[in-house]
């Protein structure tokens, strides 16, 4: 282990000599209080470090100590329903050691070292394995079972494999590479360097949807498992209860949550409300599907980094076992602060407002790291990995160097919109700016799933919607007035959609999810009405009596129907007709 000495101090950013043999990317231990760090720059005999832990008090002639390992995270059982910091360093422990603050150069192991996990084995002695092969299996938490994989790179045959009850650092196989001869120890956990995507084995088209629940986005703007999507929006437009909508109604089996400089409040509620809700599907907590990565707005600026890259790669091993997983990053425009931050430190020449030149690289080997593959191994499994980012543009400015790079790079865009928040309507997805380039891909999908005519009835309803918005500049300039009937049926309609449809609070039992088939049949009740009260208009009814017909009130109720209530949609459609 080289040694250095600290000459410079400047916020999260440390500058050591004497650090021999270092490299780019790795971890060394800062100050006599062993803070953890992550090597920047390397330039002559100096090294500019990153620390992630905060430095007041750290200063010249301390000591550096370099690792000679990455950045990397802990992976195995004991991952689900856990809170980790940016850095993987499980809160609930530290509470335990430290109280309610994050002691400065505390070591604590990611997973627990003595607890005792039940390893199953699928294969047996004398089997050959290739990287990525499922060795057996742990039951982790009620919900999930994690698949004990060969590391990436091994080949060969199993010598020795064993069932039993095994710490995550006990030798539960042993495989003899062919290449080296060469016996390897498999213990049910392994570590990754977090900057590095973990393999495999072809990237496939994401063909099929992420089902949220959410009827503006399952309808209009869908997501694909393995896609990507962003979420810019001001302060209080509703980005993150979008995206704790997402984590609770999805039909992901693993959600990765990264509060990355968010409020210390909004994590807070994630972390009260997780273990309190039950998996729609299982009946089971949330939280036994559930990995929660906080690094809140009080925690050291440079380990906003850490935690997108730490969650990301937790999120990849999942997926390599042939999970579908959603990562939330809430939000990245903390992470970019961070950036711009180290960059002025490192005196880097800024690109716009501040932001290091090479912001647009980084969020690109973010968001290419999810997607639909075929993992690693001989079994021909499936996993996918769905990123969705939440950006906060200042006042709600889309064009934000953030959310212009990251709009280059994702496929669905759902553009939160103040004045819809104000007036109370949530989700606050403007349904004139949002989009989804995945919709032509879902047709197949959607024809065969739900039904034929799916895609027409969302079309009719969004130029219905865009109609509405180019008939309400002519009723603000002369009236209402001055419209046709026809017209003002687009705006009774148009209204309908909003309000009966689009319009859906998360904090009721029914409303806060809707299952995409009841998706369809409202839509289609709403439409079929609209085209019902055209053919009314053209017999010499007036658009008051349309207006006010009674069955509105009734479609309007449609959001509170269980999601199990056939009958209640097929009378109701019965009597559109």
């Amino acid at each position: 282990m080289s040694k250095g000495k600290i000459v410079k101090v400047s916020g999260p950013l440390v500058v050591a000599e004497g650090l021999e043999n270092v490299k780019m990317y790795e971890v060394v231990r800062v100050g006599e209080k062993k803070l953890i760090g992550e090597v920047l720059e390397l330039k002559d005999n100096f090294a500019s470090i990153q620390v992630y832990e905060e430095t007041s008090g750290v200063g010249p002639g301390e000591p550096v100590f370099a690792t000679g390992s990455p950045l990397s995270v802990e992976l195995g059982p004991g991952l689900i329903g856990s809170i980790f910091d940016g850095i993987q360093r499980p809160l609930d422990i530290i509470a335990k050691t430290s109280g309610d603050f994050i002691a400065r150069g505390i070591d604590v192991p990611a997973l627990n070292r003595v607890k005792k996990w039940h390893f199953s084995p699928v294969l047996k002695k004398g089997d050959a394995v290739i990287a990525g092969d499922i060795l057996g299996e742990v039951q982790e938490t009620s919900l999930i079972k994690q698949k004990i994989m060969v590391p990436a790179g091994l080949e060969g045959k199993i010598l020795k494999i064993s069932e039993g009850n095994f710490t995550v650092e006990e030798t539960v196989a042993e495989i003899k590479s062919e290449k080296t001869e060469t016996v390897h120890k498999i213990s049910l956990m392994q570590k990754w360097p977090v900057r590095k995507p973990r393999l495999y084995r072809e990237k496939l088209p994401p063909t099929e949807m992420l089902i949220t629940g959410q009827r503006v986005i399952d309808t209009f703007f869908p997501v694909a498992k393995g896609g990507t999507a962003c979420i810019p929006g001001p302060f209080g437009s509703g980005k993150t209860v979008v995206q704790h909508q997402i984590s609770k109604w999805s039909d992901a089996d693993i959600i990765v949550f990264v509060g990355c400089g968010e409020r210390g409040n909004e994590m807070a509620d994630v972390l009260l409300e997780f273990p309190q809700l039950k998996d729609p599907k299982t009946n089971e907590p949330l939280i036994k599907r559930t990995v929660l990565i906080a690094n809140t707005s009080n925690m050291p600026v440079a380990a906003r980094e850490s935690s997108v890259y730490t969650g990301i790669t937790i999120a990849e091993y999942f997926r390599d076992m042939g999970y579908t997983v959603a990562l939330m990053a809430d939000s990245t425009s903390r992470w970019a602060e961070a950036l711009r931050e180290i960059s002025g430190r490192l005196e880097e020449m800024p690109g716009d407002e501040g932001y290091p030149a090479y912001l647009s690289t980084r969020l690109a080997e973010f968001y290419e790291r999810a997607g639909k593959v075929i993992c690693l191994g001989s079994d021909d499994r499936l996993g996918a990995l769905t990123i969705i980012g939440s950006v906060s543009p200042p006042g709600g400015d889309l064009s934000d160097p953030v959310v212009q790079a990251t709009l280059r790079l994702v496929k669905v865009f759902w553009s939160l919109e103040d004045k819809l928040a104000f007036a109370r309507h949530f989700p606050a997805i403007s349904w004139l700016r949002s989009y989804s380039l995945y919709i032509d891909s879902f047709s197949s999908f959607l024809s065969k799933n739900i039904a034929g005519d799916f895609l027409s009835y969302r079309k009719t309803a969004l130029r219905i919607l865009q109609e509405e918005s180019s008939l309400e500049e002519i009723v603000r300039l002369v009236g209402i007035e001055a419209l046709t009937p026809s017209e003002r049926l687009i705006l009774v309609t148009a209204k309908s959609i909003r309000e009966d449809f689009l319009h859906q609070v998360a904090f009721d039992v029914e409303d806060t999810y809707t299952s995409l088939k009841n998706q369809y049949r409202m839509l289609k009740i709403i439409i079929l009405l609209h085209n019902k009260c055209e053919k009314l208009l053209s017999t010499g009814t007036t658009i008051d009596e349309i207006a006010s017909l009674g069955i509105r009130e009734k479609i309007a109720r449609m959001k509170f129907f269980k999601d199990d209530d056939k009958e209640k949609f097929d009378l109701l459609e019965e009597e559109v007709k």
